[in-house]
């Protein structure tokens, strides 16, 4: 079943937060285990048109057979090509649960997890060709203090990268535990778990050019969004969130709102959710994953 896959966090807020029309196009730009999309085709009609965007293979298996829904093997920074491809200018929604799926960290041999041994591979899309492996053991010490402390919000981040630079020199780095072993005088007293998910929460947004990718699709969702349409978006970190609330308050990633000849705003949204909707309590004793999850919702203007 493909709930096993992924537990769609928030479902009924997010799906609630498109404002379906039965006869709309709606986006799930991170399809996973389909959970939102089955819960939006429930609520659309038989005119109505689901687009689905994952570039996993994995979740490819997770596709209902409905001839309302259109799976599109990509990730969601090249959401505007993709849609004209199908014939889609404008739609009428789009949402995006943002990280990592649970069947990704539950697949050991993907390298996502801190768990369990594995190859230092982490990319969600099989045909990429960078690793984590590449990432430790090409990027200048420079390169991987930045990664390690913009990304994983690592408080040693200059230390571990010059830890992983001079152990390289003697070998390699191939997997997990070689990994960790290597590491492990960075790693503070009792914070092992902390310490380690934030390390690879950092590589994984570096393999799969994550920041880069949210801002492509955040300026993207702007100019393919019918007028009145929702974006609906899940994150789970402070780096995903921030970029989110900037763009659907200003219109912009960074710096001030763009102004018109006459020096009105020129902000393509209206934000529907001046705070972040969260998961109640009965959620996250249900899923620990939906502790961390912010929900925002912005309307095309």
């Amino acid at each position: 079943m493909a709930y096993n896959y992924h537990v769609p966090v928030l479902l009924q807020a997010s799906v609630e937060g498109l404002n379906i029309r039965p006869d709309g196009v709606y986006v799930d730009v991170t399809f996973g285990g389909g959970g939102h999309s089955r819960e939006i085709l429930s609520r659309l009609g038989p005119n109505g048109r689901l687009v689905a965007f994952d570039q996993d293979p994995d979740a490819q298996r997770n596709r209902p057979g409905d001839e309302r829904f259109i799976f599109i093997d990509q990730n969601f920074g090249f959401l505007k090509n993709n849609l004209r491809l199908k014939g889609f200018r404008q739609v009428d929604g789009i949402l995006a649960d943002l990280g990592v799926s649970s069947h990704q960290f539950d697949e050991a041999d993907r390298g996502f997890s801190i768990r369990a041994n594995a190859a230092l591979d982490m990319r969600m899309d099989q045909q990429r060709d960078l690793t984590a492996a590449q990432v430790l053991n090409t990027y200048p010490e420079e390169g991987l203090h930045k990664i390690f402390g913009i990304y994983g919000e690592v408080k040693n981040a200059k230390t571990l990268a010059r830890t992983v630079v001079t152990s390289r020199l003697s070998a390699p780095f191939t997997d997990i535990d070689g990994f960790k072993a290597a590491i492990g005088s960075c790693i503070p007293k009792g914070k092992t778990h902390k310490y380690l998910a934030q390390v690879f929460q950092a590589l994984r947004i570096e393999v799969n050019a994550e920041m880069q990718m949210l801002e492509q699709f955040l300026e993207q969702s702007a100019e393919v969004l019918s007028p009145g349409g929702r974006l609906v978006v899940i994150s789970y970190h402070s780096l995903e969130d921030r970029p989110v609330k900037n763009f659907m308050a200003r219109g912009k990633i960074r710096g001030e709102v763009e102004k018109d000849f006459f020096g009105n705003q020129q902000k393509p949204f209206k934000v529907i959710t001046r705070n972040p909707v969260e998961a109640d309590e009965a959620e996250i004793a249900a899923n620990n994953r939906a502790r961390s999850a912010k929900l925002r919702i912005a309307e095309k203007i």
